[in-house]
């Protein structure tokens, strides 16, 4: 899958910043790979990582409709011609793959309270169905009153592998209600409004579950 001259983005899996890193393969063997130095793409100045630090690499496929996401460690750096990074590389079966011009939706289960923008009706707090970077589905029932087309705000929280939880304040639509029962409704909702920060949050947390369920063999 990968080969040399491959691009890839890196960022660190732990921590509160959501840098990322640009990097090129230069040489590949069995279970590692040898990258250039990265460069921040914000400050455009070379990142020095240390040995063990644990990182989230992506690169796009050769059809360019595709990006392959990946967990991996900074193993140790050489010199030959000039001076690269070893990387820790799963292999391609361990590969989370995505498809570009649409968000993952991945179903999960989180906590969110809901809030009228126009206090149409009283705050409540439910759990996700699922989540994507564009949007989210979420359990309600007829007595929240929630109709089709309305505008709420929503505080998600988005617990990590690593122990981080973060909390996330977003401007929604009621994109549409599904009936699950006599009860129970299912709403789904799309983000408006969004930050890149918060943005890159939830494909950072939807990759996160992504790698869970993967692990679990889900």
């Amino acid at each position: 899958m990968l080969k040399i001259g491959t691009v890839i983005m890196l960022e660190l899996k732990y921590g509160d910043k959501l840098d990322k890193f640009k990097c090129k393969i230069v040489e590949q063997k069995e279970n590692q790979i040898y990258i250039d130095y990265p460069i921040n793409t914000a400050t455009e100045r070379t990142v020095f990582l240390i040995d063990g630090t644990q990182l989230k690499g992506s690169f796009i496929s050769q059809d360019y409709n595709s990006v392959f996401l990946f967990d991996s460690e900074v193993l140790g750096r050489t010199k030959q011609n000039i001076p690269m990074l070893i990387l820790s590389y799963p292999g391609d079966d361990h590969l989370v793959k995505i498809q570009r011009r649409q968000y993952v939706r991945v179903e999960t289960t989180t906590d969110v309270a809901v809030h009228s923008s126009n206090s149409e009706f009283r705050p409540f707090t439910t759990v996700t169905d699922d989540i994507s970077a564009g949007g989210a589905a979420i359990h309600i029932n007829d007595k929240h009153g929630i109709r089709s087309g309305q505008t709420v705000q929503l505080w998600v929280v988005l617990p990590m592998q690593s122990g981080e939880i973060h909390y996330l304040q977003v401007k929604s639509k009621v994109v549409r209600l599904i009936p699950l029962d006599d009860s129970r409704i299912k709403a789904s909702l799309q983000f408006v409004d969004m930050s890149p920060q918060d943005r890159q949050l939830l494909l950072r947390f939807s990759f996160d579950r992504q790698l869970l369920m993967k692990k679990k063999g889900l």
